[in-house]
């Protein structure tokens, strides 16, 4: 690919991704404005966040699928395009009911944009160009990262829906880039789709978090209790077909790799904890410090800027020393991060009480995400690398919707407590407790269960 149409491909494709990331970043900060807009409850807010969630998580795998039958450019496209329609039904929501539904149409284009960006840039470099493409890709949307929380809360101080609108202009700007970009397929790729899978995972996971999000406000009744019947059954259900289907969407046999199996739960819990605390340490800053949402999103940066600057340097490092040693001290120091934030008095000094845990946090994760991919590729054979990577990826979406339905149920704020600072206060640090002993938990199964060894792919 020439160099012009190689810019423009990456372009795209970071734009696209980052519309995607921006999105959610911007929920976690606009929860207390959109709250007070459209009287909402904390169960809806929760559903603001986990509407777009559910349906990523549950379709993510499927995107992937539908890229490789009927070309990835095509399925990109569509993706964004119907991002953006879906953002303006949620600018324009009249009610929260209405804004819970654009943010789920939202989650199922986003399950065929994000798969789609890096297969591009595989697809459509040569092997020579293609780690360099992808580098340049990392580095912008790391960059993209960075400044995202800043963005987004400086966008919802302004106006909540602003920050829904804004996708629409990237968005066609991402369209008209796209028409440059060649096109690709997987001709080996599945004729048929794993309906049964398709319609099972997102029941099981649904059912799951609306049992979870209704719980706090209404106990035990059949209404929460009959969902998380129909959960169990769907995992059940889900086991059981996938064994028996010639072509399953999620091939079961990959979890037979102990490292397999082990890296995807220490990812479930690792990535609750980061969710958990982007949830509460927005609401934290917001209600009960009163700092400004633009503020409060941009406590986060540093974050974001150490993972930057640091992860490529600890995945060079695991590839030497193996990725145990790497993951072990991250989680070590991202639960030492937690501690110091939950530690925050109730007009915390943002050098002093904020920073430092969130420097910690951004180190530990820089010491853990490269290693952590690194053992999922190498656990699982090279002709599954894509689809273990992916499964992965909806693991750690996933861990971000239990989070964010199972936390304020541990926590016990529900109903209308998230507008008062004395509630929010004392949840957010109950709750990064709780983060921090899954992480602790995290840190003894990856010492138990994943055995020793260097992070290159079979």
């Amino acid at each position: 690919m020439d160099e012009p149409r190689g810019r423009r491909l990456i372009a795209t494709t970071v734009l696209g991704s980052g519309m995607g990331f921006l999105d959610g970043t911007i929920a976690n900060v606009a929860l207390p404005h959109i709250g007070s807009d459209l009287h909402a409850s904390f169960a809806e807010l929760q559903w603001v966040i986990n509407g777009y969630t559910l349906t990523l998580a549950s379709l993510i795998l499927v995107g992937g699928s539908l890229g490789d039958r009927f070309g990835r450019k095509r399925v990109y496209g569509w993706g964004i395009a119907g991002f953006a329609v879906a953002s303006a039904l949620a600018a324009l929501s009249p009610t929260v009911g209405v804004l819970i539904a654009a943010r789920s149409i939202q989650g199922i284009f986003a399950a065929m944009m994000t798969p789609g960006s890096l297969a591009m840039l595989q697809s459509s470099f040569e092997e020579d160009d293609r780690m360099r493409a992808i580098g340049a890709w990392t580095g912008t949307l790391g960059i993209a990262t960075a400044a995202g929380p800043a963005l987004g809360g400086w966008l919802v101080g302004i106006d909540w829906r602003i920050a829904f609108w804004i996708n629409l202009p990237i968005a066609a700007i991402v369209l008209l880039l796209l028409r440059a970009a060649p096109e690709s397929r997987d001709p080996n790729a599945s004729k048929t789709f794993d309906l049964p899978a398709m319609i099972l995972t997102p029941l099981a996971l649904g059912s799951l978090t609306w049992s979870l999000t209704a719980w706090p406000a209404t106990g035990a009744k059949p209404s929460t209790v009959i969902p998380l019947v129909v959960a169990a059954l769907s995992v059940v259900a889900f086991v059981v077909l996938e064994r028996r289907t010639p072509d399953p969407l999620v091939p079961l046999h990959l979890f037979r790799n102990r490292n397999f199996s082990v890296i995807n739960v220490v990812t479930l819990f690792v990535y609750a904890a980061l969710s958990g605390l982007l949830l509460f340490l927005s609401l934290f800053l917001q209600v009960t410090a009163g700092w400004t949402a633009l503020a409060a999103g941009a406590s986060t940066v540093p974050l974001s800027v150490v993972m930057f600057f640091l992860a490529s340097r600890f995945g060079a490092l695991s590839s030497k020393i193996g990725v145990k040693r790497p993951m072990l001290a991250g989680q070590a120091a991202v639960a030492v991060g937690l501690a110091l934030l939950a530690l925050s008095p109730r007009h915390p000094s943002y050098v002093l009480d904020i920073l430092p845990g969130v420097i910690v946090m951004g180190l530990g994760l820089s010491m853990m995400v490269a290693p952590l991919t690194g053992a999922v590729l190498a656990a699982a054979p090279e002709r599954y690398a894509g689809l273990a990577s992916g499964i992965n990826n909806a693991v750690s979406r996933t861990a971000g919707l239990l989070a964010v339905a199972g936390l304020p149920l541990l926590v016990g704020l529900a109903g209308t407590q998230y507008r008062s600072a004395t509630a929010v206060g004392s949840a957010y640090r109950e709750s990064l407790w709780w983060c921090a002993a899954g992480v602790a938990l995290a840190f003894v199964i990856t010492a138990v269960g994943v055995a020793s060894g260097r992070s290159h792919p079979r």
